[in-house]
């Protein structure tokens, strides 16, 4: 089946709610003409979702009439359950944090800064470089090291509250 080539698949693919399967969708609901697209991902997932639980069909013959596993099901049910529409749509491809710059690393960055203030982040990344192996760009010591200031700043803040004491301003 080829798909169709226009704005909505455009703007699905851009979203990463592309359905990359829309011929295994073989409910009635998603036929020619219908009102439900199989290219919609978070359209079929739903669906499949809602088949199985408010249609009583069970989990095995509701994932097979979209397309997918009963693994799939189960995995969309809690999605939608704990995070509504928004857990259907699929997660970025790709490392989910900084791989690299392991607490350990941000350690010893911020180790030096204090023994010399004048580092530049360039400065810093070759120390990381030679003394774990690993090759990072200076920008990204930098953005490490402003979210570890971020969130000690958040810590503080919040044993602040927990304590009753006001929040210091900015």
């Amino acid at each position: 089946m080829v798909r169709r080539d226009d704005t909505k698949t455009q703007a699905l693919a851009a979203s990463r709610t592309l359905n990359p399967r829309p011929e295994k969708v073989t409910d009635p609901a998603f036929g020619p003409g219908g009102f439900f697209d199989p290219a919609d991902l978070v359209q079929v997932k739903y669906e499949m979702v809602r088949r199985a639980e408010v249609a009583d069909v069970p989990a095995g013959r509701a994932a097979a009439d979209f397309g997918f596993s009963r693994q799939s099901l189960y995995s969309a049910r809690t999605a939608l359950r704990e995070r509504g529409l928004a857990g259907l749509v699929p997660a970025k491809p790709g490392p989910k944090g900084g791989h690299k710059l392991t607490g350990q690393v941000v350690d010893l960055l911020e180790d030096l800064l204090e023994a010399d203030p004048g580092l530049r982040p360039a400065d810093l990344a070759v120390e990381v470089q030679q003394r774990f192996g690993v090759s990072v760009h200076p920008r990204s010591v930098e953005r490490a090291l402003q979210r570890r200031r971020t969130a000690q700043r958040e810590d503080e803040q919040g044993a602040e509250q927990a304590r009753g004491a006001a929040p210091k301003s900015l």
